[in-house]
């Protein structure tokens, strides 16, 4: 009889404390998440930051490097000018807040970008300019989850980022895979509303510039575009330093070199 009560009330404490240790463990994983996304959209940011990089693009037709200087303020303002080669050389992007604007030193002309064709291509390279800009955050624009991969590899971790209703995102859903120590990014998939995946995302040689650590280079492939690529590589970088707010202004953008 007492052998019967003691397996009854572990049957008891084994239902009731299965849901807490869930619970608990389900808030680890949110706030790892949280974490592990936060760090993503501001690793190439901080507070403010500014960089020299080269952006590689491959066709099956052409191949072209851009030489661009790029600033950013937060979340909220950046500004990148292309430096090379002569072709392109002064055109420039500039963001405020939801806004954006591109300059076209040629005709003289800025041209403002519409929420519309944020997902279109940035300067003729598989990068979109929300890719370029950040208009969209996955910790604020996107559903997340801890998930699994078919294939897991040791050391990292997989989330999976839903964007959220009403979101004009393209993208039906991506998968991101981190480091487990460090959080850094290794790979981003994205898929559309079809689940086919239509781009990889891979980060590579991780450098320190000042006190932080980040991939330098940035491999893009759109896995529905045979012979495409754009590859970006970090030449300089620097974070959390004072910026001049007129850098972020459409007088700026307008400025010849």
């Amino acid at each position: 009889m007492k052998k019967c009560l003691v397996l009854v009330l572990l049957l008891v404490l084994v239902l009731f404390l299965t849901p807490l240790v869930r619970a608990q463990e389900k808030k680890a994983a949110d706030t790892r998440a949280d974490k592990i996304l936060k760090k993503i959209d501001e690793l190439y940011r901080s507070t403010s930051s500014t960089a020299t990089f080269e952006m590689e693009i491959t066709t099956p037709h052409w191949k072209r490097t851009l030489k661009i200087d790029a600033w950013t303020l937060g979340m909220e303002k950046s500004f990148f000018r292309i430096l090379a080669p002569k072709r392109e050389k002064g055109m420039a992007t500039l963001k405020v807040g939801n806004e954006m604007w591109n300059f076209l030193p040629k005709t003289n002309k800025v041209i403002k970008i519409p929420p519309s064709m944020m997902m279109g291509s940035w300067m003729g390279s598989d990068f979109t300019n929300d890719d370029l800009v950040k208009e969209y955050t996955f910790f604020d624009d996107y559903t997340f989850e801890m998930t699994t991969a078919e294939n897991p590899e040791k050391g990292i971790l997989y989330l999976k980022c839903i964007p959220k209703e009403g979101r004009p995102i393209v993208w039906g859903h991506v998968v991101i895979a981190v480091e487990e120590d460090g959080y850094l990014p290794v790979w981003q998939k994205y898929y559309d509303e079809k689940g086919k995946l239509m781009r990889e995302m891979f980060f590579k040689e991780v450098k320190h510039f000042g006190k932080r650590k980040i991939p330098s280079v940035l491999e893009l492939v759109p896995t529905h575009k045979k012979g495409h690529k754009t590859i970006v590589r970090y030449v300089e970088a620097q974070f959390d330093l004072k910026l001049d707010k007129n850098i972020f202004s459409l007088r700026n953008l307008r400025k010849r070199i």
